[in-house]
């Protein structure tokens, strides 16, 4: 059987990834904050967004490669940040960059990763987007992108909706504490999931070595008081004002659903807007980040370049994100959820797998590439 055939889809790698992850790594991976209605409201809001299907269209090749900031890629999505990726799955941060290499999409590192810039730099290619959580120090923040910039990382993204650590209570039940801290219950939960384990044993303790390169990490730290918080800060126009003078590349602003802000942004002169609720890990209280996105598209004009993700579980989402006035779609969990099931293959099993979605339903729609996708819509009452 092929791994096509044995895992069609990104919920039978998610089911796969469970079983494989330790508790605590999984409830890091999967869980958002409070009751987690914004997960839930962010797949409800995709599901209602419908299209008209049409026939006799005749013979032709479904067009993916997506122009992004002058920039051609292969499919019109890419590698979102994850924190702490190394913890979720054993050497996951070159993994996503290799692969994400290999496959002609971005990969973009978070600032508490568990690799730094330069032990990365190798496994990037030409693809490589850095995320920053905002160092309160100015020091700091010039020296971490001056490192991304030497490490090959030619786009920043500053993320700007996490402002305070959310509570997210299901990490806190798992007792997941930056770097782990051992006790029976770790212990345990190690041992029956070897493969986690061995992985582990191979690359070493998951810690946060880019962040921890400016504070020292307390043992035991809880998972939302690890030094990638320490170091964070709570910007404000005028830090972003400073960060471009200092960035010589392309900066996109992460974490937008105010279409005010990214009519603000895109007046200001930043390069593209990040639409994204953080998938539900933030906020509990909020729109869908697929609701906001008509609202933001109309703000800052038809010719802007927007970045969605939140709630996106296959290539039909991509493609719903892309009508209703995206043009390019990041996706976190979904790789995540591919490597903890398969390792370095899972991921080009998920790219794979995201690929052929967009085809097949782009040949249902009777559309050549994804900017016809719009005329498809159906409106909504």
């Amino acid at each position: 059987m092929s791994i096509d055939d044995k895992y069609p889809s990104l919920n039978d790698l998610k089911k796969r990834a469970k079983r494989r992850l330790p508790h605590f790594a999984w409830e890091y991976l999967d869980s958002g904050t409070g009751v987690e209605d914004q997960m839930r409201r962010n797949r409800r809001a995709l599901d209602k967004v419908l299209f008209e299907t049409r026939v006799l269209q005749g013979d032709y090749q479904p067009d993916q490669t997506t122009s992004f900031l002058g920039r051609e890629y292969a499919h019109p999505f890419g590698v979102a940040p994850v924190g702490m990726s190394g913890m979720i799955w054993p050497g996951a941060e070159h993994m996503l960059a290799k692969g994400a290499a290999n496959a002609k999409i971005p990969y973009c590192m978070s600032a508490v990763a568990t690799v730094t810039p330069e032990t990365i730099a190798s496994s990037l290619g030409n693809n490589g987007w850095m995320q920053l959580y905002p160092p309160t120090d100015p020091e700091i923040r010039r020296d971490m992108i001056r490192r991304a910039k030497n490490a090959g990382f030619h786009t920043l993204i500053l993320t700007v909706d996490v402002p305070q650590a959310s509570r997210r209570e299901r990490q806190r039940r798992a007792q997941l504490t930056i770097p782990p801290r051992i006790t029976p219950k770790m212990l345990w939960e190690t041992a029956t999931h070897p493969a986690w384990a061995l992985g582990t044993l191979r690359h070493g303790q998951p810690r946060l070595r880019f962040a921890e390169s400016y504070v020292k990490a307390e043992k035991g730290a809880s998972s939302t008081q690890h030094p990638g918080y320490i170091i964070r800060g709570k910007p404000d126009w005028k830090y972003l004002d400073e960060l471009r003078t200092e960035w010589d590349g392309q900066i996109i602003v992460k974490g937008i659903t105010s279409a005010r802000d990214a009519k603000k942004l895109a007046d200001l002169g930043v390069d593209a807007v990040w639409v994204s609720n953080h998938s539900g890990r933030q906020f509990d209280g909020g729109l869908s980040s697929i609701e906001t996105l008509p609202a933001i598209r109309a703000a800052v004009g038809p010719n802007y370049p927007l970045i969605f993700d939140s709630g996106v579980e296959g290539g039909l989402d991509i493609i719903r994100a892309l009508a209703l006035g995206a043009d390019f779609v990041m996706l976190g969990r979904a790789f995540h959820y591919a490597l903890a099931a398969l390792g370095a293959k899972g991921f080009d099993q998920a790219v794979y797998m995201l690929s052929d979605d967009i085809n097949t339903n782009m040949y249902q729609m009777g559309i050549q590439n994804l900017s016809q996708a719009t005329e498809r819509l159906v409106k909504q009452d």
